[in-house]
C-alpha cells in the first residue's frame, strides 16, 4: 500500500494494528497488537492476538458511534447548541486520552476521532479537518496527556468556530472505504 493510501485510507484498513504505543501504527487505540517483531509468535498466538486486535477495534469503533450518537447536534442551529458541541468535545478528547493512554503520537487519533464527529454531524470534511486544526494547534504532545485546562480550551475553540454554513450534503453515496481498500490490496503483492 502507497504511503499516501495509508496516510488517507491505511487507519481504517488497519486500524486492529493501531498500537496504544510505538507499533506499526502508533497513537492509536489497539492494545492487543503492537508490531510483527513483538506480536507475531506461535500460529495460534498470533491468530489469537489479530482476533483479540480486530474485536479491540471494531468494540472502539462502535463505542466512538455510541458516543456521536450521544450527541446529536444540528448545524442549522449551531447558535443554540454552543454548550453540546463542547462538551462534545470535551468528552471525545478524554475518551481518546483514556484510551490511547497518550502514547507516541495518541494526538493524531484525538485529531481523526474530532474530525470524524463533525463529519457525522454533516460538516464538510475539508472543513472538519480545518476546524480541528485550529482549535488543537498544535498543543497536544506524544506521551503527554492535556490537562483539564487545555481539553476544555480546544473544545471551547472548536464549538464557537463551527458555521451552519459548514454543512454539506451530497446526493452522491458515501464512498466505499473497505472496497477501495481491497481493490488496494488486490494490486499489492
Amino acid at each position: 500500500m502507497s504511503h499516501a493510501l495509508v496516510q488517507r485510507y491505511g487507519r481504517w484498513a488497519v486500524g486492529w494494528r493501531w498500537a496504544h504505543d510505538e507499533g506499526d501504527f502508533d497513537g492509536g487505540p489497539v492494545g492487543n497488537w503492537c508490531c510483527p517483531r513483538d506480536s507475531i509468535t506461535t500460529p495460534n498466538e498470533t491468530l489469537a492476538r489479530v482476533v483479540a486486535a480486530l474485536c479491540e477495534w471494531r468494540g472502539w469503533l462502535e463505542t466512538l458511534a455510541g458516543w456521536f450518537e450521544a450527541y446529536p447536534l444540528e448545524l442549522a442551529t449551531v447558535e443554540d447548541q454552543r454548550i453540546l458541541w463542547e462538551r462534545a468535545a470535551r468528552n471525545l478528547i478524554l475518551q481518546v486520552v483514556d484510551r490511547t493512554g497518550c502514547g507516541s503520537g495518541w494526538h493524531g487519533h484525538c485529531h481523526q476521532v474530532l474530525t470524524w464527529f463533525l463529519c457525522r454531524w454533516h460538516v464538510a470534511p475539508d472543513v472538519a479537518e480545518e476546524l480541528v486544526d485550529e482549535a488543537i494547534g498544535g498543543r497536544f504532545r506524544s506521551w503527554t496527556g492535556p490537562d483539564t485546562v487545555l481539553v476544555d480550551n480546544v473544545a471551547e475553540r472548536l464549538a464557537p468556530s463551527l458555521r451552519p454554513d459548514d454543512s454539506t450534503r451530497s446526493d452522491e453515496p458515501v464512498p466505499d472505504y473497505l472496497e477501495r481498500w481491497l481493490a488496494v490490496r488486490e494490486a499489492v503483492p
